[in-house]
Parts: C-alpha cells; sequence; structure tokens
C-alpha cells in the first residue's frame, strides 16, 4: 500500500497520574468538554484512525469521558513506569498503520487542523519523521512512519519517542506553529492561563 494510502493512525497518552497538578488534570473543562475528550476529538477530527487513547491513572473515570466517541481506550498496566511504556503500548494496538502521530492529553491549543497537517506532509513527501516545532522547540505531536516503530518498542524508558526524534532529526521534515501554541497543563497556573486565554474575544 502506497504511502498515499496507508492508514496514519492516532495515539492519544492520557495515562499521567497529574502529580503536579494534585487532582487528575485530563479531567479539567475546558469550552465545555474534558482535556482527555478535548485531544480525542482532535485526532478524530483529524481524519487519524484508528485513535488509540492509552489509560493509566484513573482509567475508568478517563474511558467515561470518552463514552460516544469512536476511539479505542486501552489500559496500560505499566502505565507508572512513565510515557515511554505508554506510548510503547499504543503503538503495539496501531501496528497495522503505515505511521501514527503521537499526541499528548494535556495540549489544549494542539487543533485537529495541526494533526491533518503532519500527515499531508508525511503523504506529501519521503520522510519517515514529520516533527512539530513551536519557536525553537520541537515537542509532539509528531508522527512516526512504520520503519520507527522498531526504535520506539526497543526503548526503555520515557523518553523513547524524543530519543527517536534526535537520531532522525536530519530526515524530518517540519511543521512549524507558534510558540503560544505549545502550552502544556501541568499546574493550576497552567490551567488559569489556558482558561483565560481561550476566554478571549
Amino acid at each position: 500500500m502506497s504511502r498515499a494510502e496507508a492508514p496514519v493512525a492516532g495515539v492519544v497518552l492520557a495515562a499521567g497520574s497529574s502529580t503536579r497538578m494534585g487532582r487528575n488534570k485530563l479531567l479539567l473543562e475546558l469550552e465545555g468538554e474534558t482535556l482527555v475528550r478535548r485531544a480525542a476529538r482532535a485526532a478524530l477530527e483529524a481524519g487519524l484512525d484508528p485513535v488509540v487513547v492509552v489509560l493509566g491513572h484513573e482509567a475508568e473515570r478517563i474511558r467515561a469521558e470518552l463514552d460516544g466517541l469512536p476511539c479505542r481506550a486501552v489500559f496500560n498496566p505499566e502505565h507508572a513506569l512513565g510515557a515511554g511504556a505508554s506510548l510503547r503500548c499504543g503503538v503495539h494496538q496501531v501496528s497495522g498503520a503505515g505511521a501514527f502521530v503521537l499526541a499528548l492529553a494535556d495540549m489544549p491549543f494542539v487543533t485537529a487542523a495541526m494533526l491533518a497537517a503532519l500527515v499531508a506532509r508525511y503523504r506529501e513527501g519521503g520522510a519517515p519523521l514529520v516533527t512539530s516545532r513551536y519557536g525553537e522547540v520541537d515537542a509532539p505531536p509528531h508522527l512516526f512512519a512504520r520503519a520507527l516503530f522498531g526504535e520506539i518498542l526497543a526503548g526503555e524508558d520515557e523518553r523513547c519517542a524524543r530519543q527517536v526524534v534526535r537520531r532522525h532529526a536530519a530526515e524530518a521534515a517540519v511543521a512549524a506553529w507558534p510558540a503560544s501554541a505549545l502550552q502544556d497543563v501541568d499546574v493550576a497556573a497552567d490551567y488559569e492561563q489556558v482558561r483565560a486565554l481561550l476566554s478571549r474575544p
């Protein structure tokens, strides 16, 4: 199957324990929906298929937030080992895809249009990796072609995706986004800042 035809999956990481927030940040609401539902919906609206949401901490509460969305929620029994373990769990679930987009559920300014743009860059070129760059910072979402799945699965710590991105930087296509879109939600002040930004006309 050609690159233009092969399905591109989505892996949304939603397994963390939110220790810095003090409560499950993925259940916080923005514009009427929780962070985790917002992230899963963006992946679906981008046309990613399948969309796998990797659960861990408070898995059943997170799963309930995905009710009605045509995504696949999977529990990672090793979620306490960090994001790398959850990513590897997700990659196993999308092993039949030609590529997958890695997205984090705590990045509320990542849109469906951004995710779709990564897929478009992948389909139009030969790069095995399409990275997101916010100003001078590389951060998810990133797209990994099937040729890189084995490297991710061979990683042994939570930085496995970052290490693969670094190793293949010279071959990567880059999608540039405004630095402001990099905002994630780790502590209460982040959440209040995002709410304030979203409330602006």
